[in-house]
């Protein structure tokens, strides 16, 4: 069985040779205003598994970690309470140190998990890719919008499943110039994407057939991306093959239409989206549902149900 996100095992893929109007905030599973009051933070909500999810408490004891890291009070702002806080949770408190950037030197913060998708899960170990918003109050007063995607790690030691390690998106630097298709991407009102994906399609890093299969399947799907590369294993879970997102050569879809893809009750409308995803060029489509048996052109995992992975290899 396949562990993380790219494609499945058999067959290999053939050889290789500031946000915009689309990085709006998607409605999540605990919803927050995207737009809160300049002064103000905005209400959030913990975030809560969906029916139909794949060991549920996998991905709850990934997401409390950064929920409880990326928001606080004014009586609660600093590594040293962050650390604190983890302590009394039962999580490493070290590991605060490479999400130093989630608590930054602001007074008081609020924080929105828009979805956790699986990068990989196997038996006793887990990759959970959470997207994450985050409001800032500044020293000034003024509330700063931001966030991030984290690849967090988990490993079962009986008799529960542990954090052992966060690997927050590196977001490149934007590039001087971009393709036509970068540019639509990035304007497309049809396509949300969060920070991290932003950044990603700003520096110039996705490939083109990418951006162009989003593109064509905004024309009949609204699509709420999770991401691209910037937060997701470089390998496939579990493998040491390079994933094709690591090249900038796969995307993630978590909603469809505003719809969790984990809905079960959405089963004919993923099917069309997984459908229109291959006839854009993709070498594999993998989702909850396998549309072909044996054949080679979708698959379907634990991995993948609660999102649509496209690959590329061209």
């Amino acid at each position: 069985m396949l562990g993380g996100c790219s494609a499945r095992s058999d067959p290999e893929p053939p050889a290789m040779g500031e946000p915009s109007t689309s990085s709006k905030s998607p409605s999540p599973s605990g919803s927050a205003s995207s737009s809160p009051p300049e002064n103000s933070l905005p209400q959030t909500t913990p975030w809560t598994a969906a029916a139909g999810e794949v060991s549920p408490q996998v991905k709850l004891r990934a997401v409390r970690l950064l929920e409880t890291v990326a928001a606080w009070s004014t009586a609660g702002a600093g590594v040293a309470d962050a650390r604190q806080k983890l302590r009394e949770r039962g999580y490493d408190p070290d590991l605060v140190e490479p999400l130093a950037e989630l608590i930054g030197t602001g007074t008081a913060a609020a924080a929105q998990v828009v979805t956790a998708q699986y990068g990989g899960i196997l038996a006793t170990s887990a990759s959970v890719i959470t997207v994450l918003n985050q409001w800032v109050v500044g020293t000034n007063g003024k509330v700063v919008a931001g966030g991030t995607t984290v690849d967090v790690r988990l490993a079962y030691k009986q008799p529960n499943w542990v954090v052992t390690d966060v690997f927050p998106a590196d977001m490149p630097r934007p590039a001087a110039r971009l393709s036509s298709s970068a540019r639509r991407v990035l304007n497309n009102p049809r396509i949300t994407l969060p920070f991290a994906a932003t950044a990603d399609v700003r520096s110039g890093q996705i490939h083109d057939s990418v951006l162009g299969a989003m593109n064509a399947l905004s024309a009949d799907f609204e699509v709420d991306v999770s991401v691209l590369k910037s937060g997701h294993p470089i390998n496939v879970f579990g493998t040491t093959r390079q994933s094709n997102h690591t090249d900038g050569r796969a995307v993630d879809v978590w909603a469809i239409d505003k719809k969790p893809v984990i809905d079960q009750s959405q089963q004919s409308r993923v099917a069309r989206f997984m459908r229109a995803a291959a006839a854009t060029g993709t070498w594999q489509v993998g989702g909850p549902i396998n549309l072909d048996g044996d054949g080679t052109a979708f698959f379907a995992d634990n991995t993948h149900q609660d999102h649509i992975h496209m690959g590329f290899t061209t």
